[in-house]
């Protein structure tokens, strides 16, 4: 098992401290460092500016907002960030939300599945150089009736392949990017549930394709703070740091009717608590939909306590079928952070996964 980091979103607070902590999980041979956007900072000036002060480690896009880009344009992106960076860029690609893809992007969230599926098939398309046409639902390439014709990418991507993953959570998403993608990146995963949540769907999916998980990369991102070989006290303290970011997801990341991190957490067991969070959060209660996180839902979907504790769990994701684990190491200060990033491989080798 492979470790990645992710930095998260550019303008959080610590962008100063990101490039080191960038620079430092390629000095300590981290596989991945992923960036994410939402409607601030975008994904891809990020990745750049990481990827020409590191050597080794590789970018991905974690991920970019598939109604923010026509696929051709991402192609492009794609093809030019692997080229600068000597053949080090994975293409992350997901959907967004309707709040987001509707009120930032002015893109109608409707047919994710079929809109995420055509849009794959065109940046591959495009990736391989041939000449540009296409005839779907949603994109026809080039316009009919008009002066387009069909063109040839002009960049030349320094591999023939970027691994190419896409951001899924529910089952027939999952289910879909088994079939179409590379990899998969999992928010809020769960060892003990990542089966039935997950790499089932995952797996259904490859052998639609004709093909195993062999090769796939499931890579979810999980948050990481460490602490003292202690008792459940200190757990306790370490999951209170998780508490507004697990109520953000979970309460706040979509609507009543449309909360995909909601609806995960009811298929991990959490119906009526997952119910209470966004109940609260939604009518504003964001302190009260935090203390309605159940602490056993943040320890599982986070590597929380001492190193030896952290090994233990790292080869829990790893029998559940993780090939990428992606740290989100806490920290207020950048001394922590790189604490935990350090503290990350220390448990990696203790669990015997390096």
């Amino acid at each position: 098992m492979r470790l990645g980091i992710n930095l998260g979103y550019w303008g959080a607070g610590m962008d100063s401290d990101n490039l080191v902590v960038a620079q430092e999980a390629d000095r300590l041979g981290y596989s991945v460092c992923w960036a994410a956007e939402a409607y601030g900072s975008d994904a891809a000036t990020v990745l750049s500016w990481v990827a020409a002060r590191t050597e080794r480690i590789d970018v991905g896009s974690g991920i970019f907002q598939i109604p923010a880009r026509t696929p051709a344009m991402t192609a492009m992106t794609a093809a030019t960030l692997d080229s600068l960076s000597g053949g080090r860029f994975r293409l992350g690609l997901g959907v967004s939300g309707p709040q987001v893809s509707e009120g930032w992007y002015g893109a109608k969230f409707d047919k994710p599945l079929a809109r995420t599926r055509e849009y794959v098939d065109i940046v591959r398309k495009a990736l391989s150089r041939e000449r540009l046409s296409y005839e779907g639902e949603h994109w026809t390439l080039p316009l009919p009736g008009g002066p387009g014709k069909p063109l040839k990418l002009t960049v030349h991507p320094q591999r023939a392949h970027i691994p190419l993953y896409i951001a899924a959570i529910g089952p027939r998403n999952l289910e879909q990017t088994g079939e179409i993608a590379d990899g998969a990146l999992l928010i809020f995963p769960s060892a003990d549930h990542l089966e039935e949540t997950a790499v089932a769907h995952l797996r259904t999916g490859r052998a639609k394709a004709g093909r195993t998980l062999d090769g796939f990369d499931v890579c979810p991102m999980v948050p990481l703070a460490v602490g003292p070989a202690g008792g459940d006290r200190d757990i306790s303290a370490l999951a209170d740091m998780f508490r507004p970011h697990t109520a953000l997801y979970v309460g706040g990341m979509g609507s009543r009717r449309q909360n995909f991190y909601n609806r995960l957490a009811q298929r991990m067991g959490y119906e009526r608590e997952a119910a209470e969070i966004q109940e609260k959060y939604l009518s504003g209660d964001k302190d009260g939909a935090a203390a309605a996180v159940p602490e056993p839902l943040i320890d599982q979907t986070t590597l929380l306590g001492s190193v030896e504790r952290i090994a233990d769990r790292m080869q829990a994701y790893a029998a559940a079928g993780v090939t990428t684990l992606t740290l989100a190491p806490a920290g207020l200060t950048l001394d922590e952070r790189l604490a935990s990033l350090r503290a990350g491989v220390e448990a990696l080798e203790r669990a015997g996964l390096a």
